[in-house]
């Protein structure tokens, strides 16, 4: 276990706010999880009325994200990982599945939710030989979080940057473009971006309905984006195969497989 956790000396966290439904709370509570609050099982619930499928769509978020990171910590070896907007630790944390393959893997998470840092030290263990630390930081202020991941990573060796679920909070597009080139140009080459995103390519009707519902009472607001809007996150870098797909379908288990679709989308890219 690592004690370079970076939270205390930076600005208070904001406080916890049960009156509001918050996406990291009401994810948790989709994946099976006890750390939520009844308006976040309420928001929960009428959204997953309005769209049974959105279960689905968590567990096929968390299902790439181990798949992504198998991948980047076995096959091509990258032995560091910045998870923005980590959100509530479940099965499969990013540190969990780097350290079987790697143990030696260093790992910092970032996010602003306040429940979030008071799970901080479940977040924070880890192997004897890695590493693991927790920022609470917003991704609107990438170079906060650059300057704090660089007390537990090295920047002049590569890193993956997972992003998973949280682009999507980012409205305008030239922002969320600005943000993931800034956070790109702090790493070197062979560095890795992973990105997940909601989309509404499946089931058109049931996700606006859930998109006006969660931005009428969840926060924070989000957006969807078309694989094209999707895909110009990824500029400069080269996509791995198979590209900008449904969650579901890069690099399913088994190999060969094809699964259903579901409404999220995914990419994994390597900066040359």
């Amino acid at each position: 276990m690592t004690d370079t956790s970076s939270t205390p000396d930076q600005a208070p966290a904001p406080k916890l706010d049960t009156t509001v439904a918050h996406s990291p709370r009401i994810w948790n509570y989709w994946l099976g999880g006890k750390d939520n609050f009844a308006v976040d099982r309420e928001v929960g619930d009428q959204i997953r009325a309005m769209n049974p499928a959105i279960v689905d769509i968590a567990l096929a978020d968390r299902a790439f994200l181990r798949r992504a990171v198998q991948y980047l910590a076995g096959e091509v070896g990258i032995r560091q990982f910045l998870d923005i907007g980590t959100g509530l630790p479940t099965a499969d944390n990013t540190h969990e599945v780097a350290q079987r393959v790697a143990p030696e893997s260093r790992i910092v998470y970032v996010d602003n939710d306040p429940l979030v840092l008071v799970h901080a030290r479940a977040l924070l263990t880890s192997t004897p030989e890695g590493a693991t630390d927790y920022i609470d930081a917003d991704l609107h202020d990438p170079d906060t979080i650059l300057q704090a991941a660089a007390r537990t990573l090295d920047f002049t060796q590569p890193v993956a940057i997972m992003m998973l679920g949280v682009v999507i909070f980012i409205l305008d597009d030239n922002e969320a473009q600005a943000i993931v080139k800034r956070l790109l140009d702090a790493v070197p080459s062979g560095s890795y971006l992973a990105i997940t995103h909601g989309s509404n390519e499946v089931n058109p009707q049931a996700q606006a309905a859930m998109l006006a519902y969660w931005n009428k009472y969840g926060k924070p607001e989000m957006t969807y984006r078309n694989r094209q809007e999707f895909a110009r996150l990824f500029d400069g870098l080269e996509l791995l195969e198979p590209g900008v797909v449904s969650l579901t379908q890069w690099r399913p288990e088994p190999p060969g497989d094809v699964p259903a679709p579901v409404d999220g989308i995914c990419a994994v890219g390597r900066k040359p």
